[in-house]
């Protein structure tokens, strides 16, 4: 078996359909997928998506929510839209999802998610307001923790829990407030 099978969607060229094989990529140092048919190297195809802890605009407390009728507590967060930059994903979830504005934001770190095949950009953000308005197609609930309230109640192992334990670890939130109040 091919070493990128396990690429989803890696095993025939998104160009012409051909079966992929592995070829050696000097610059690479490694084998790729490649296309006999084209003749080009054809490298993993996969989503993009943010997430966001949002801290009250107080920066004292943190937004998680519940979504598709599981009772765990994760993260806003969404895909990227083709043509959107990911700081206009982060705007246009945070509004679309809980109904938030976002006054500032900082880029907190990335991560790659198997499960979906998607890699994973995290933001801390300051709302605007601590009013909610949920899309009940999306979110079945939001509730503002305080930041030791909110390490206990995030989803244990997920991707969600590593942004926000490390975001709150860099006192994302104190750097965030001190940006606001310099604009």
């Amino acid at each position: 078996m091919d070493k990128f099978v396990e690429e989803p969607g890696m095993r025939y060229c998104p160009a012409c359909g051909g079966r992929l094989e592995e070829k050696y990529l000097e610059g690479e140092g490694r084998e790729i997928p490649y296309c006999t048919a084209c003749g080009e190297y054809r490298f993993p195809i996969y989503s993009t998506a943010v997430s966001m802890e949002i801290f009250s605009p107080s920066g004292e407390k943190v937004l998680l929510i519940q979504q598709y009728g599981r009772k765990r507590y994760i993260l806003v967060a969404g895909y990227v839209n083709r043509g959107e930059s990911a700081e206009e994903a982060l705007l246009r979830e945070a509004a679309e999802e809980v109904g938030l504005g976002i006054a500032g934001y900082r880029f907190n770190r990335s991560r790659f998610f198997a499960g979906s095949n998607t890699l994973m950009l995290n933001f801390a953000c300051i709302a605007d307001t601590e009013e909610l308005s949920l899309r009940p197609q999306e979110v079945d609930s939001a509730c503002w923790f305080g930041l030791g309230e909110a390490r206990e109640k995030i989803y244990r192992g997920s991707l969600a829990e590593q942004f926000l334990v490390e975001a709150l670890d860099k006192g994302l939130n104190r750097v965030l407030l001190e940006e606001k109040k310099r604009r």
